[in-house]
């Protein structure tokens, strides 16, 4: 991430340990910040579904990619699922 120094190995541990919070806040920067194809090297499709109702609020613009790559509606408490 652009904004703060972690390694490859730090990034991972922190997708991997803390909350279901903290992990999806750093999934959802992953999906915000990263090239998509490189998403996959650090999260798997079933990580991201469970993740998905967490995450979403952390993806700005991306929202509306990631709702059409994975085929996935958005939360039913944001605002734009109505």
């Amino acid at each position: 991430m652009w904004w703060c120094e972690l390694t490859a190995g730090e990034f991972r541990q922190r997708l991997a340990q803390g909350s279901d919070a903290e992990r999806a806040y750093w999934l959802a920067a992953l999906m915000r910040e990263a090239n998509t194809r490189d998403v996959w090297l650090f999260a798997s499709v079933s990580e991201i579904k469970r993740l998905w109702p967490l995450a979403y609020r952390h993806l700005g613009r991306s929202k509306g990619l990631w709702e059409f790559l994975l085929k996935l509606p958005a939360p039913s408490g944001d605002s734009r699922a109505a």
